[in-house]
C-alpha cells in the first residue's frame, strides 16, 4: 500500500511539473509587438498593422484620445480603413456609463490590434491614467495584441520625448515606457524636432532613442528593435545616441517599402 502511495505521489508530482512547464512555455511564446510610425495613420500603415496580426479580417481598434475623440479624426480613421480586410472599431474615452455595453478592458482586450492616434500626448497620458487605460494597454501588450500608432500614438510607447502639448515651446513628456528608450516623431517634417532631440540626448534629459520620419515606421518585438519600414523611398528611421561626447545619428536601413 505504501509503495502504491509513493508511485501515486511521484505521478502527481510529474503531472504538476509538466503542467507548470507547459504554462511557462505557453507564456514565453507570446510575442509582444509595437509598430511605431512617425506621423499620421494611412492605408499603407493600416495594411501593415493587419499583416502584423497574422489574422484574416482582424479586429483593429482606434484610440483617438489625444484629439479629445474628435469626430473628424474618427471619420478619417474609418476612411483609411475602407476596402481593407479588417473590422475597424473606435474606443472613445469621453463616454457616459449608460452608453457603453463594455468596459475599456473588455473592449480593448478583445482586439487583434490597437492603433493610437496623434494629438496632445500630455493630455492623453493623463486621461489614460485617470481611466486605467494605461494598465489595460500593458495587459494588451503582454497578451500579444499588436500596439501601433504615430505622433502622440508612437511617443506613448516609449520612456519619453518632446511634445507640443504645452504652450509656446516643445517640452519633454513621459510615455508608458514599454520601450525603454526615448523617441522623436515627425523627425524631418518639423524643423525644431531634430535639434532639440539632439540637445536633450546630449544633455541627458532624454535617453538615447529612435527618431522616425512621418512616413516611416519601426517594428519592435519583445522590447527589441526588429526592422524599419517606410511608405516611400525618402522616409527613414534613426537611432540617436552619444558617442565620445558627441551626438551620433545612425541610419536604420528600411527593409520594406509599404504598398
Amino acid at each position: 500500500m505504501l509503495k502504491l502511495r509513493k508511485i501515486y505521489l511521484a505521478i502527481l508530482l510529474f503531472v504538476c511539473c509538466f503542467s507548470g512547464m507547459a504554462q511557462q512555455a505557453s507564456k514565453s511564446e507570446v510575442t509582444r509587438t509595437i509598430f511605431a510610425y512617425g506621423g499620421n495613420f494611412n492605408k499603407q500603415f493600416m495594411r501593415y498593422v493587419m499583416a502584423l496580426t497574422k489574422k484574416e479580417n482582424p479586429r483593429i481598434c482606434f484610440l483617438p484620445t489625444a484629439t479629445g475623440d474628435n469626430a473628424n479624426v474618427i471619420l478619417a480613421w474609418y476612411n483609411a480603413c475602407e476596402e481593407l480586410n479588417m473590422r475597424p472599431y473606435v474606443q472613445r474615452v469621453y463616454v457616459a456609463s449608460y452608453t457603453e455595453k463594455k468596459t475599456f478592458e473588455e473592449n480593448l482586450l478583445s482586439m487583434d490590434a490597437i492603433v493610437v492616434g496623434g494629438g496632445n500626448t500630455l493630455n492623453m497620458m493623463a486621461i489614460w491614467k485617470a481611466q486605467g487605460i494605461d494598465t489595460v494597454l500593458r495587459k494588451a501588450y503582454n497578451k500579444g495584441i499588436i500596439l501601433a500608432g504615430g505622433s502622440a500614438g508612437s511617443l506613448c510607447w516609449f520612456q519619453g520625448g518632446t511634445t507640443d502639448s504645452r504652450p509656446k515651446d516643445l517640452s519633454i513628456v513621459q510615455g508608458l515606457g514599454f520601450i525603454q528608450t526615448s523617441h522623436c516623431p515627425h523627425y524631418h517634417s518639423e524643423p525644431l524636432r531634430k535639434p532639440l532631440y539632439f540637445e536633450n540626448i546630449l544633455k541627458s534629459r532624454l535617453s538615447p532613442g529612435y527618431a522616425i520620419d512621418d512616413l516611416a515606421g519601426i517594428v519592435f518585438e519583445n522590447e527589441k528593435y526588429i526592422k524599419s519600414v517606410a511608405c516611400d523611398e525618402k522616409s527613414n528611421t534613426y537611432y540617436v545616441s552619444v558617442i565620445d561626447g558627441k551626438v551620433d545619428e545612425k541610419l536604420l536601413p528600411v527593409v520594406k517599402v509599404l504598398k
